[in-house]
């Protein structure tokens, strides 16, 4: 594997599997001992840039004719007849 001429390198599939690495997910870089390792970032209190993404995607997509009484009995475990 090879770093481009814009420092990047390819992280192999099978280990963006195994930590969770999916899109726009942000890592956090650590060197030790003339190792580097890469691992999902902890930071709190941040919003993902993935999930922005995807409630953006999502925003003003829906198409029911609920009333709001009728979602809210749906989401807690009710019907609409309820």
């Amino acid at each position: 594997m090879q770093i481009t001429s814009k420092g990047q390198v390819t992280i192999p599939q099978e280990i963006r599997h195994q930590l969770g690495l999916l899109p726009h997910t942000e890592v956090e870089f650590d060197v030790a001992e003339g190792c580097a390792r890469i691992r999902k970032s902890q930071r709190i209190g941040r919003r993902s840039a993935r999930g922005e993404a995807v409630l953006q995607a999502l925003r003003g997509t829906a198409d029911t004719r609920m009333t709001t009484d009728e979602i809210m009995a749906l989401t807690r475990g009710g019907g609409p007849e309820q």
